[in-house]
């Protein structure tokens, strides 16, 4: 077969039938979120590829880290620029093309199937969804965050009585067009909560405690334990998947309680409820690991890391696939903002498996069978299968030779 030549010079792997599997698959990327709108500054744009929330702490980095790295290989020779161009000449081309024209031009060549898309974050800044599919040619569809959804009913001015039943009332419309949830609940309190339910009772009386320093201050947000254990809990009983960030993430988190061994408590409590897919994990993509192997309902993925150590993604996509069972590993780029992220999280994701899948099978310790099932299930089938998605549709090789 002739690979499709946007991704043939990425997927690099010792095994040649490997790297066939990888260029040519189609990828459902089971949490991401949409692109900004418009032109982007030097400034924005270097913290739109910064985790930290700090504006000067993407400054100082710059594109002179892993993922700043990866962008300038990878993403410069889709816009026609020279792969590993100078940070500062890669902004100043940035700076002239609308974040949707890069987009255009970048998301096609990820390869995505599926996009579930976390619609929860700073909306009023990004594409609209429909939109960002369109973009990336592939269907996209909806996870509510919990949270954002609590905060909006909590902005319509309910009784603390009213709040609980308010809530279960708008969380039950907008699951009818979703196909998951997610909750933040590691930036908002960290994974080391109580992993039971709150009573009614207990609900009403901090709805009234928050609702009173809403109209205050005129801020809503929600970080009150009981009411973030509230709205988990309702997600969780809807049945539906419920995506839960753990790990590396901004500043508004204390990385030791993100750790997603924490909420041991609460994975014991759900078996049987819902699935709960742990997001992004890293570093304690092992521990998840060893969760997704001892819950049946418990599933993983390292996105988010694997932009952001480009070169190095190898290494962690090897070390999520020691303990978890690879029907419970998914594929996420958890990308937001700048579509380079987007295509970042599928070519090194084909990347990071090609060389470490390649390596097993090269050696005889996988059949190019074993590889080829698992790659099938993590890069889509475990997400189709958990999501209810549809099933993959035909590519014909042909057509992207």
């Amino acid at each position: 077969m002739s690979l499709p030549s946007s991704r043939s010079g990425v997927v690099d792997g010792p095994s040649a039938d490997v790297n066939d599997l990888l260029v040519d698959i189609g990828l459902v990327d089971h949490h991401v979120h949409s692109v900004v709108v418009g032109p982007v500054e030097p400034g924005d744009f270097v913290a739109l590829v910064c985790e930290s929330d700090r504006r000067s702490a993407a400054q100082a980095a710059g594109l002179d880290t892993q993922v700043g790295i990866a962008i300038r290989r990878w993403c410069a020779p889709l816009l026609g620029l020279p792969a590993g161009i100078a940070g500062d000449d890669y902004l100043d081309y940035r700076r002239g093309l609308t974040n949707e024209a890069a987009a255009a031009r970048l998301l096609p060549s990820a390869g995505f199937d599926a996009l579930l898309v976390d619609t929860g974050y700073q909306a009023n800044r990004l594409v609209a969804t429909a939109e960002f599919g369109r973009l990336a040619g592939a269907p996209a569809h909806t996870i509510v965050r919990l949270e954002a959804l609590a905060e909006q009913v909590a902005g319509s001015s309910p009784t603390a009585l009213g709040f609980a039943a308010a809530f279960e009332s708008a969380l039950a419309a907008a699951a009818r067009g979703a196909v998951g949830l997610k909750s933040i609940i590691a930036y908002r309190d960290g994974l080391d909560f109580d992993p039971t339910p709150p009573g009614l009772d207990e609900v009403a009386a901090h709805a009234g405690r928050w609702l009173a320093e809403i109209e205050a201050s005129g801020t809503i947000r929600l970080t009150d334990p009981v009411l973030l254990r509230h709205v988990l809990w309702t997600g969780a009983r809807t049945g539906l998947p419920v995506q839960v960030h753990a790990g590396f993430g901004d500043t508004d988190l204390d990385l030791h309680r993100a750790d997603p061994l924490l909420m041991t408590g609460f994975l014991r409590a759900t078996e049987g409820v819902c699935p709960v897919l742990l997001l992004h994990n890293y570093p304690f993509h092992r521990q998840a690991g060893y969760l997704a192997q001892m819950f049946p309902h418990v599933y993983l993925d390292v996105g988010l890391a694997v932009n952001y150590t480009g070169v190095q993604s190898r290494q962690v996509i090897a070390e999520s696939l020691e303990l978890a069972p690879f029907t419970k590993v998914l594929f996420s780029s958890d990308a937001w903002g700048a579509p380079e992220l987007h295509l970042l999280g599928s070519w090194l994701f084909r990347r990071g498996m090609a060389r470490v899948i390649g390596e097993w099978v090269t050696a005889g310790d996988w059949t190019i069978e074993d590889a080829r099932r698992s790659i099938e299930l993590i890069a889509g089938g475990n997400a189709r299968r958990v999501y209810g998605l549809a099933a993959a549709p035909f590519r014909d090789p042909a057509a992207s030779s």
